[in-house]
């Protein structure tokens, strides 16, 4: 049960700016909040990164760090758009749900229905490519690699770069976490949808959600409020290592702000963009072959905090990493976001959603 009096203290803050009790609970509650992030983002000198945390919509805590361009000498702002790498995993997962959920697709179509000779794409299902369970080899491993990183590539092209590598295990068998599946999965919206997945993505999840400020990723496009991306070495900050985002495409291409993913969240709970029976899929725990559950559904990792279920994904790509976390029993929020690949925001934005539901525990014994 959510306690009533944190609600009080935090969502009705502005109407109760005379209880000194809900004043002191958010000053105590924002003091923890800070020393917490200021273990990996303390330097304001440095590229930082923002975080929010949320309970049912409503901002507890939303703060910037450190700076959004080294070489202007800019602050970083709670606005700043962010590359956020394998979060965008969410949205392709989230894209193929809403082609099934039209009749266009299937999750337990094989391959090989959308891509004729793919190898052994007969016995490879969406739902295998949804859940990291292909065997597909991941072009992330791949030597050759760096002959493409700068290339523009298109989807089809991304998949014959891996198509014909040898399986690492037959389907089913094990998880393993793939980028490449992920690519095929973007390119089988194309050619269900009919669309560019850009352009599925902005009109079908971006548009409707409200999500503004949200973008498949480029470098050559005039983005407001971009953050830059850098990277450490030894003699001090470098920035990002330019790649073609046609090359992690749908497995990692999208940027959004810390806003626009609580909007992302807040679809995706009010069934905005897909149906219950759909968004369940989503959110569910698969067994492999041999019955085994893991801990995966499509898009998200489903795991735990201090025991309570949560739904979390991380993302990182040259000069950017990113980690969100949602609780669902709290209807809790909280993502992180950071514009150099040197400060992690994961263990950050864990440790931020275990602070915030202790303190719930905390605040809920009060009388």
């Amino acid at each position: 049960m959510i306690s009533k009096k944190l609600i009080t203290a935090f969502t009705l803050l502005p109407l109760l700016s005379n209880t000194m009790d809900a004043q002191v609970q958010l000053k105590g509650y924002e003091k923890k909040m800070d020393s917490i992030i200021q273990t990996e983002f303390g330097n304001t000198n440095e590229p930082g990164g923002v975080f929010l945390i949320t309970q049912h919509g409503k901002k507890l805590y939303q703060k910037a760090f450190g700076k959004a361009n080294l070489e202007l000498n800019v602050n970083m702002t709670s606005g700043n758009v962010f590359q956020i790498g394998s979060m965008t995993k969410q949205f392709t997962a989230v894209a193929i749900l809403m082609l099934e959920q039209e009749g266009k697709l299937n999750v337990n179509d094989p391959i090989s229905k959308y891509i004729k000779d793919y190898p052994n794409g007969d016995q490879i299902t969406i739902h295998h490519l949804l859940t990291h369970t292909s065997g597909i080899k991941d072009f992330t491993k791949i030597k050759s690699l760096s002959s493409i990183t700068q290339k523009e590539m298109k989807p089809e092209e991304m998949v014959n770069f891996f198509k014909n590598e040898p399986v690492d295990f037959a389907p089913g068998e094990k998880f393993d976490y793939n980028n490449s599946g992920y690519v095929i999965l973007g390119y089988i919206i194309e050619l269900a949808s009919r669309s560019t997945y850009e352009d599925f993505i902005k009109k079908n999840i971006f548009d409707k959600a409200g999500m503004r400020h949200s973008y498949y990723a480029s470098d050559r496009k005039v983005i407001p409020q971009r953050a830059y991306g850098y990277h450490k070495k030894e003699q001090g900050f470098v920035n990002k290592t330019i790649i073609s985002f046609s090359v992690p495409f749908s497995s990692g291409s999208l940027m959004s702000t810390a806003d626009d993913m609580l909007k992302w969240q807040q679809a995706l709970n009010q069934n905005l963009l897909l149906n219950s029976k759909e968004t369940q899929k989503a959110f569910q725990k698969y067994k492999l072959n041999n019955g085994e559950e893991f801990t995966y559904g499509y898009g998200w990792h489903l795991k735990d905090l201090n025991g309570i279920p949560d739904r979390e994904h991380g993302g990182s790509v040259f000069g950017f990493k990113s980690m969100g976390v949602y609780i669902p029993d709290e209807d809790i929020y909280v993502i992180g976001l950071s514009n150099c690949d040197c400060h992690s925001p994961t263990e950050v934005t864990k440790m931020l959603a275990k602070a915030t539901l202790n303190e719930i525990k905390v605040s809920s014994r009060k009388p």
